[in-house]
């Protein structure tokens, strides 16, 4: 309990330490942007700003306390991804895709939905093999995966204690005490005769947190995870998004959660039109991406080659209404998104505004500025659960369009 203790205030302070630095900067760029003699240097510290990996709050009162040991080895390249083809049957999705995997990459995957994503981590685990090409993976890779999936993989009438007996039987070292793997399970909030009940009744939430628990058990020196915080609620996703931020090996991460993405890499491949390719730009060029490429798609529909030449007026006037009745509660949703958004955006510039106050950084404003601290931390997990409702919302748009 006291090295949790240390640990938390470890991190708040860390956290603050970077909030001052991050107003310094944010108020050297509101300053002087609109100045042309400090233009290039307000620019500098957008820049700065954008590559800056975010420290979280430490939540106290969190149900959660794990962390990823480090990797007992990191061979280099841990995988490499050579020509390959990958789909499913006769059907390819990405086509001659080339990857290496590294110590240290910290990868976000891009793309709409049913472009490969799901399917090139699949590829990359050993899930599935590619339909042609090779992977190779290095002698002590030990990989991660984690998929929604697997949910649906665990014993329905077994417990969470005996689940990691099972991994533990397979591990080369030697065997870990039952009270050792309980200590570790209540870092997922499995304490008590929980750790003893089946699973079967478990909540969606709570068979992912089991799954995770596994995955950090195994100690991998690569994580490839596909969608790994739906389910889990704030205090969860935030727990692990603070585990990932620690993690010393290598990452690739599929993920609506904006948030998440943000915080846990520092680099973005884009999957699209067949192809993987380095995206060189930040989640909000990501998101005028989709914007154009839903554009492009409005305009290909007006283009008349792309009407069918035996089609009446009438009966294209017929289409267009029934397309437009389809698309128009993904459309609204877009719009509803968006404008979810947009007000917690503007809660956190209030909030900004209002922590500017020289007065709340002496004793007298100590109460007060805690309380716009946890009001600040409450808006942000409410953002980026917005974000990922925009993001979903405009990708399901895109399909349909």
């Amino acid at each position: 309990e006291r090295m949790r203790a240390e640990k938390l205030a470890q991190q708040q302070s860390a956290f603050e330490k970077q909030q001052r630095e991050i107003a310094h900067i944010q108020s050297f760029i509101d300053r002087f942007k609109a100045k042309a003699t400090k233009a290039r240097q307000a620019q500098s510290r957008i820049k700065a700003l954008e590559r800056m990996e975010v420290i979280a709050q430490a939540h106290v009162d969190s149900p959660f306390d794990f962390s990823f040991p480090p990797p007992k080895k990191m061979p280099n390249p841990l995988l490499k991804l050579e020509q390959a083809d990958i789909g499913y049957g006769d059907k390819t999705v990405i086509k001659q895709a080339t990857l290496s995997i590294s110590p240290g990459d910290r990868i976000g995957l891009l793309g709409p939905n049913g472009a490969g994503k799901s399917s090139l981590i699949k590829v990359l685990s050993g899930q599935m093999p590619p339909l042609n090409g090779v992977l190779l993976t290095a002698q002590d890779l030990s990989v991660g995966y984690f998929a929604q999936h697997q949910l649906e993989l665990l014993r329905l009438d077994q417990s969470p204690l005996w689940h990691l007996q099972q991994l533990d039987a397979l591990a080369k070292q030697a065997r870990t005490s039952e009270k050792d793997l309980r200590n570790f399970l209540g870092g997922f909030d499995f304490r008590g005769d929980k750790v003893n009940e089946a699973v079967g009744p478990f909540s969606g939430g709570e068979k992912a947190r089991l799954v995770l628990a596994m995955l950090v058990f195994q100690n991998p020196n690569l994580l490839l995870l596909d969608e790994p915080t739906n389910h889990l609620d704030l205090d969860m996703r935030h727990a692990l998004t603070v585990a990932l931020q620690d993690y010393e090996g290598a990452l690739l991460v599929v993920s609506h959660d904006r948030h998440l993405l943000r915080s846990v890499t520092d680099q973005l491949l884009l999957v699209a039109a067949g192809s993987i390719q380095t995206f060189d730009g930040d989640l909000d060029d990501y998101k005028q991406w989709l914007a154009e490429r839903k554009k492009a798609g409005n305009d290909a529909d007006a283009d008349p080659h792309q009407t069918v030449a035996a089609s009446s007026r009438k009966d294209q006037r017929k289409l267009d209404a029934e397309r437009r009745q389809r698309l128009k509660p993904l459309i609204n949703a877009v719009k509803q998104a968006e404008a979810a958004v947009e007000r917690y955006h503007r809660q956190q510039r209030e909030l900004e505004d209002q922590l500017a106050d020289p007065e709340l950084y002496g004793d007298a404003g100590k109460q007060r500025l805690k309380q716009l601290l946890d009001r600040k931390s409450t808006i942000a997990d409410a953002l980026a659960q917005a974000e990922i409702g925009w993001m979903t919302a405009e990708e399901n748009l895109s399909q349909m369009e």
